[in-house]
């Protein structure tokens, strides 16, 4: 029988989900035990204050980025989905900077560069409070400034009336 062998494949399986968002890290672990959850990050960020972010990304299809924290000693501070209406307030337009963008944020998913306009637009896909699904899109001129930010709804995700 090959039983045992489903049972560990299940128990992976289930590992691999359990740590698909960090539950179960608390601050104080070290960077080793976050990425023995979590796996490798999609990007390492050094931050301005000194600490290192690891950005998990779950974009485009899932709507969440996470971000741990990592204080200069090694150890966990913090561990939050960044992905948040919240956070597209902290961004000020004319004031925000490239790097607090990737600081805020993390990787976007897609990039496009508008040469004629001297513009890169950074996006991410978001939920909203009401769990609806948005697109955020982030226009940066070339000097590294935001100029925009825009939040659109993703009508693709919008369930349909049957008609066509």
């Amino acid at each position: 029988m090959k039983r045992p062998h489903l049972l560990a494949a299940m128990a992976l399986l289930i590992g691999g989900c359990a740590s698909y968002d960090g539950r179960g890290l608390v601050p104080g672990q070290s960077a080793a035990e976050v990425e023995a959850v979590m796996g490798a990050p999609t990007e390492r960020v050094k931050a301005a204050d000194g600490d290192t972010i690891l950005f998990y990304s779950r974009q485009p299809f899932g709507r969440q980025m996470y971000a741990a924290r990592i204080a200069p000693d090694g150890r966990l501070r913090s561990m939050e989905q960044v992905l948040t209406e919240a956070n597209t307030v902290k961004l000020v337009p004319g004031v925000s900077t490239r790097a607090q963008v990737l600081e805020l944020f993390g990787p976007p998913y897609q990039t496009s560069r508008f040469e004629r306009m001297d513009r890169e637009v950074w996006t991410w896909t978001i939920y909203n409070i009401n769990q609806l699904d948005f697109y955020l899109h982030v226009q940066m001129s070339m000097d590294g400034i935001v100029r925009e930010v825009i939040v659109l709804k993703d009508y693709n995700k919008e369930v349909g009336d049957g008609k066509s």
